[in-house]
């Protein structure tokens, strides 16, 4: 979801006003994707790298969190949204993090469509995290290292018990995987758009879902 301060700053207003657009294109988008009968969307809300801004602003985007949680998102529950969290949580503001969790509880049994929230997530710690999660497990005796495959490997990362991704969407002309689903990304399309995440909607998701439909996948063959 790339794009939100650029967008700010374009229009000279405070940053906060382009997260906060962000949220209502993250609303937008899943209804649309959910109406294209996409049965799961992982959105990239914050990084493991993002606890590096600055603090006002990273308190700003726990504050949206926490907003969005009790607000929009929850909303969107009620229409049949499934919440998971993909990331390590336990570093979230207390507040943050309570909202998260009950939401996630909340919308356990919805089935309109996945939201894979990626909060606090790094591809490479993930794979990092799968990997440790495995050798605890072989020095426990309850594995053989030799059992150890793909399939091991994707039922130890956070998106576990979810499909991998077909389709990758950067906005803000973005052209980069930016340590986002680096193990599940591996036969993924990919597609850009200039358009700020923001602006971003069913005109765009509609783009790109045309574009990837005119593919031809050839999964590394």
């Amino acid at each position: 979801m790339d794009g939100n301060r650029r967008w700010a700053r374009e229009r000279n207003l405070p940053i906060a006003r382009g997260y906060q657009r962000g949220v209502t294109a993250l609303r937008r988008t899943l209804r649309a994707a959910r109406d294209a009968r996409i049965p799961v969307v992982t959105a990239f809300a914050f990084s493991d790298e993002n606890w590096s801004r600055p603090a006002v602003e990273v308190s700003l985007i726990m504050a949206l969190c926490l907003q969005a949680a009790r607000g929009e998102l929850r909303a969107l529950a009620r229409e049949g949204v499934r919440v998971r969290l993909c990331g390590r949580t336990d570093r979230l503001p207390a507040p943050t993090r309570r909202a998260l969790d009950e939401l996630v509880a909340r919308t356990t049994d919805n089935r309109a469509i996945t939201l894979n929230l990626a909060v606090d997530y790094g591809g490479r710690r993930e794979i990092g995290d799968a990997v440790r999660a495995l050798v605890r497990e072989v020095k426990a005796g309850v594995r053989d290292v030799e059992s150890i495959d793909d399939g091991a490997i994707q039922s130890r990362l956070y998106t576990a018990g979810l499909p991998d991704p077909d389709l990758i969407i950067r906005t803000g002309g973005e052209l980069r995987l930016s340590n986002f689903l680096l193990f599940q990304a591996a036969y993924a399309e990919f597609w850009s758009t200039r358009t700020y995440w923001p602006d971003f909607g069913e005109l765009e998701l509609d783009a790109a879902l045309r574009d990837f439909s005119a593919r031809q996948r050839r999964y590394g063959t």
